[in-house]
């Protein structure tokens, strides 16, 4: 389970790539949150605004989901960068307070049921608006959306 996560902005798969050793820092427009899985908490986002629904699907059609692209490959010391796809930035970017707050439900619910009390304790809800704000930014200016983890 990564320990940090930085969803960010960037103009290119390459200046996100730069970020891989030292993080995205303050240069970029960020949301920050704590003992996630990036890669499938974008693939659940994904599959949820492609196939809405308020319950969680089972772990074996979430797998077998789409999962995000590394913009860096990755290696043995943890740090993973991902490009979230265009169609879930721009699924976030018009997402509705209503679908935002279901989903954030479904997404404590998965992490709930396989975490428990190791479960974050970041508010999943802000989470996703403040990327949702991101995706906006993203959507607007042509750039893309990214996480960072380690």
């Amino acid at each position: 389970m990564a320990h940090d996560i930085v969803f960010f902005l960037a103009p290119d798969d390459e200046t996100a790539a730069a970020t891989r050793l030292r993080g995205p820092g303050e240069a970029f427009e960020s949301v920050t949150c704590r003992f996630i899985e990036p890669d499938s908490a974008i693939a659940e986002w994904d599959r949820y605004f492609e196939e809405p629904s308020a319950e969680a699907p089972p772990i074996e059609q979430l797998l077998g989901w789409a999962w995000p692209e590394w913009v860096t490959a990755p290696l043995n010391d943890g740090v993973e960068v991902f490009a979230l796809p265009k169609r879930l930035t721009r699924a976030l970017a018009n997402a509705s307070s209503t679908e935002l707050e279901e989903l954030a439900g479904r997404w404590t619910t998965r992490l709930w049921s396989e975490d428990g009390d190791d479960m974050t304790d970041d508010d999943l809800l802000a989470v996703l608006q403040g990327v949702a704000r991101l995706a906006v930014s993203a959507v607007n200016t042509g750039g893309g959306l990214y996480s960072w983890s380690f």
